[in-house]
C-alpha cells in the first residue's frame, strides 16, 4: 500500500506540475483542536518521517473534507515537498464538532488553531496558510489578527470582502453562485457521494430552483434539507444588515498581514476582489505576488498554478529557498495567448480611452452633440438572460450573446472595425445616465468582442442595484441619475478587424437574482413590476464604458 501511495503521489506530482520528488512523511489522521466554546475540531497532521525537531506548519483549513480529494491535491504535494502540513476540517464539517455556518465562525475558530499550533513540540512558531476558495476566506479570517505574525499566506481565487464582491455585488444577490453552493454543501457528506467530486444531478436541481418563486426555502430542492448558508444569505440582504460583517476582512490593518501570494483567473468569480485586495495590500506596504491566468473558477490549469505557486512561495519563507523570480504581477493577455509582467496593478503603462454610447446603437469616441435616448423596459416576468462570464463551475468564461442582444430588453452599441490590435488591460468602468419608471431596479452592462462573422463575444461585465434606501446618486430634477457601474478587471486583446460592443440592460438571470421592483426581500418577494428605462447618451448625459489601453 505504502508503494502504491508514492506511486500515485509522483504521478499526481508530474500532473501538478510540480517537481516529481518525493520526501517519505507520516500521517496522523483525526488530530484534535480544542476550541475556547468546548468544541473540537479535526485536523491531519502530515510530517517528514524521521524528523523530531520543531518545525514550521502549514495550516489549511477547509469545509471539504480534510482526507479524500482535497487532502490528496493540497496536502499531500506539500507534505511531498517536505512541508509540515496540519489540514483541518472548519467547524461543523466532516466530524469537526459545532455547527458549519459559513464565514461566521472562521476568525475565532482560525485563531484559536494558531494559538494551539504553537503551544506544539513540533511547532517551531513559524505558521503559515495556504488554500484558495473558502480556504483562502480562512486565511484572510486569519493573518490580519494573528499576534504575533503567520510567517505567509497564499489566499488564492478568493477576497477579503465577501459581501459586496460576492454574495450581494454592488448590491444584487448572486443567486446561483449561492444556490450552486448551498447545493455542493448540503449534500458533500450524505452516504454514497465521493468526497470531493460533484453530484452530476445537482446542476439540474439547481437551475430548475432558480426559477422558482419565492426563492427563501429552494435549498430543500437541492439538498434536500435546509442549508444555513442558503438561509442566512436570504435572510441578510436587505440595506443596512450587519450580519455579514465578520465575513468581510478589507478594512482590517492590512499593514499587519505578512507576505502574500494570490493566484486568480480572469474568469473566476472572485478576480475583482482578489486585485483589489492585491492593490490594498501593496498600498500598505506588504511584500505582494499576483498571477492572473485565463482561468475559470478551480480549472485544472488554475490549481496547477496554485499548487507550483505555493511549493515556491512556502520553500522561500519557511525554508529559505529562492525568491520566486520575475515581476510581482504576472498576468495572461488574452487572446494573444502571451503572458505580461508589471511591477503594479493596475499597470501604469496604460491610457485610459472613453467609449460613448451613441443614438442609433453606435459606440463613438465623443458624446452625442443633440439630445438622445434609447428605452427597454425590463420585467421581472420574464428576466432577462445572461450566459458565460465568472461563474463558480461551468459553462463560464465566454459564450455567444446574440440571442441576447435580439431582446427588446437589451440595447446595444456597437464601435466600428478596429484598424489595429487593442489591448485592454486594467479596471473597466461604465457611467451610465439614466431615469426608470420606479426606484427599484438593476442596471448591467457587458462588454463583447464581435468578430468579423458577426459573433458578440462577453468579455466583462458589472451591475448596480438601484434602490432608495442606499443609492448615493440621487436623480435630479429631471429624474434622471448618473449610475457608475464597475464591471470585471481584464486583460485582453481586441483584434483588428473585430469590433467592440457594449449591452445595457435590467438583470443578467438566473446569475442574479430579478430585480422584482419592489422594497420586498428578494428571497419572499413573488409579485414583481415592470420598469421602464431611458438611457440617454448627449453632451449633457454622456454615458460611457471606460477602458485602460495598453
Amino acid at each position: 500500500m505504502a508503494r502504491f501511495t508514492r506511486v500515485a503521489g509522483l504521478v499526481a506530482d508530474k500532473a501538478l506540475g510540480l517537481p516529481t520528488r518525493a520526501v517519505p512523511y507520516e500521517l496522523r489522521e483525526g488530530v484534535p483542536t480544542p476550541m475556547p466554546d468546548g468544541v473540537t475540531l479535526l485536523a491531519n497532521h502530515y510530517r517528514p518521517a524521521g524528523r523530531d525537531e520543531p518545525m514550521p506548519v502549514v495550516l489549511i483549513r477547509v469545509p471539504y473534507g480534510r482526507s479524500g480529494v482535497y487532502g490528496q491535491v493540497f496536502a499531500a504535494p506539500l507534505a511531498r515537498r517536505g512541508f509540515q502540513v496540519f489540514m483541518q476540517a472548519t467547524r461543523g464539517t466532516f466530524g469537526s464538532g459545532g455547527q458549519f455556518r459559513p464565514f461566521t465562525t472562521e476568525r475565532a475558530d482560525g485563531l484559536a488553531t494558531v494559538d494551539w499550533l504553537r503551544k506544539q513540540s513540533w511547532c517551531d512558531g513559524r505558521i503559515a496558510m495556504a488554500g484558495g476558495s473558502y480556504f483562502g476566506h480562512t486565511q484572510w479570517a486569519v493573518a490580519p489578527y494573528a499576534d504575533p505574525p503567520l510567517t505567509c499566506v497564499a489566499p488564492h481565487i478568493t477576497s477579503a470582502n465577501m459581501t459586496d464582491r460576492l454574495f450581494y455585488e454592488h448590491g444584487v444577490p448572486q443567486i446561483q453562485t449561492a444556490l450552486t453552493w448551498s447545493a455542493s454543501i448540503g449534500t458533500q457528506e450524505q452516504p454514497g457521494l465521493l468526497s470531493g467530486l460533484p453530484d452530476p444531478r445537482a446542476r439540474t436541481r439547481v437551475r430548475r430552483a432558480l426559477g422558482k418563486l419565492p426563492l427563501q426555502a429552494v435549498d430543500v430542492l437541492v439538498a434536500g434539507a435546509a442549508v444555513p448558508f442558503w438561509r442566512d444569505f436570504v435572510a441578510h440582504a436587505e440595506p443596512g444588515d450587519t450580519f455579514w460583517d465578520q465575513a468581510d476582512h478589507d478594512g482590517a490593518d492590512l499593514t499587519r498581514m505578512p507576505p502574500v501570494s494570490t493566484v486568480t483567473g480572469w474568469w473566476d468569480l472572485f478576480v475583482a476582489g482578489n486585485l483589489a485586495d492585491y492593490t490594498a495590500l501593496r498600498a500598505a506596504g506588504v511584500p505582494a505576488r499576483l498571477v492572473v491566468g485565463p482561468w475559470l473558477h478551480g480549472e485544472p490549469g488554475e490549481l496547477r498554478a496554485i499548487l507550483q505557486s505555493d511549493a515556491k512561495w512556502l520553500d522561500h519563507h519557511l525554508n529559505g529557498g529562492p525568491a520566486p523570480e520575475g515581476a510581482p504581477v504576472r498576468v495572461y493577455l488574452q487572446q494573444a495567448k502571451r503572458w505580461l509582467e508589471f511591477d503594479e496593478w493596475p499597470p501604469a503603462a496604460v491610457r485610459e480611452k472613453d467609449l460613448h454610447l451613441s443614438g442609433e446603437g453606435g459606440l463613438k469616441e465623443k458624446p452625442d452633440e443633440t439630445s438622445a435616448t434609447s428605452r427597454f423596459t425590463y420585467s421581472p416576468a420574464r428576466p432577462t438572460p445572461t450566459v458565460g462570464g465568472p461563474m463558480l463551475q461551468p459553462p463560464g468564461k465566454q459564450a455567444d450573446n446574440r440571442f441576447i442582444e435580439e431582446r427588446d430588453d437589451v440595447l446595444v452599441f456597437t464601435g466600428p472595425v478596429l484598424d489595429n490590435d487593442l489591448d485592454v488591460v486594467g479596471p473597466v468602468n461604465a457611467t451610465v445616465f439614466a431615469r426608470t419608471s420606479i426606484p427599484y431596479a438593476d442596471v448591467f452592462v457587458r462588454l463583447c468582442d464581435v468578430d468579423p462573422k458577426g459573433v458578440s463575444r462577453n468579455v466583462v461585465d458589472g451591475i448596480q442595484r438601484l434602490d432608495p434606501r442606499t443609492t448615493a446618486e440621487a436623480p435630479g430634477p429631471d429624474g434622471v441619475r448618473e449610475i457608475g457601474v464597475e464591471l470585471f478587471p481584464t486583460a485582453y486583446r481586441f483584434k483588428a478587424g473585430h469590433r467592440l460592443r457594449v449591452q445595457v440592460s435590467g438583470g443578467a438571470f438566473p446569475r442574479y437574482a430579478r430585480n422584482m421592483g419592489t422594497a420586498e426581500p428578494f428571497g419572499v418577494a413573488t409579485e414583481g413590476r415592470d420598469c421602464a428605462f431611458e438611457i440617454f447618451h448627449d453632451a449633457d448625459h454622456p454615458s460611457h464604458i471606460r477602458v485602460h489601453v495598453l
